[in-house]
């Protein structure tokens, strides 16, 4: 059912213009009340054909609004778990207040330790399949051969720098022996 009154309106002066005797209102039509029939249409769908004795409003939607429920009555909360699956929630709630065996907390004792040795095992066999067929020989040896690549233009640099800056010192200690002879 829509309810935009500003729709009905602009529908009742259209059919004012086209029919003064249908586009009275109710109150004011006597006997011989107008039917207000309101629709909602999809996509490309005609807006159906009305009888003589009744107002059709023709609202027009989305296609992909189909078969959703209307807004009205979804109710969405921004932040509201209501429509989230049931999976998605178990595991969220899965752990919440764990103590004890399994539970790799500190309140669980000496038997938690069990839990935390399976979350490390978890974690170490989700690192080993992002790394695909890789071995850490393979990573450290493209890792040192990167290292090694650029070590001796490196050094050449900062062997340049190191001579710029003894011979920036020793001008200036000439300069200064200079300057004390002449005195």
């Amino acid at each position: 059912m829509l309810k935009t009154p500003a729709l009905l309106a602009l529908a009742m002066t259209a059919l004012a213009i086209a029919s003064p005797a249908l586009a009275q209102t109710p109150a004011a039509a006597g006997p011989e009340e107008a039917r207000i029939k309101q629709v909602i249409v999809y996509g490309d769908d005609p807006c159906p054909v009305s009888a003589s004795d009744e107002i059709l409003v023709c609202a027009r939607q989305d296609e992909k609004d189909r078969y959703r429920i209307p807004k009205e009555l979804r109710g969405e909360e921004i932040g509201s778990t209501k429509n989230e699956a049931w999976t998605s929630r178990v595991r969220s709630i899965e752990y919440v207040g764990v103590g004890g065996i399994q539970s790799c907390s500190p309140v669980g004792g000496a038997n938690s330790f069990t839990g935390c040795f399976s979350k490390l095992a978890k974690q170490a066999k989700a690192e080993r399949s992002a790394m695909g067929d890789k071995s850490w020989a393979d990573l450290v040896a493209a890792e040192r051969a990167k290292r090694l690549g650029t070590i001796d233009a490196d050094s050449e640099e900062i062997e340049a720098r190191v001579k710029a800056e003894e011979k920036a010192k020793a001008e200036a200690a000439a300069k200064a022996a200079e300057g004390t002879e002449a005195k």
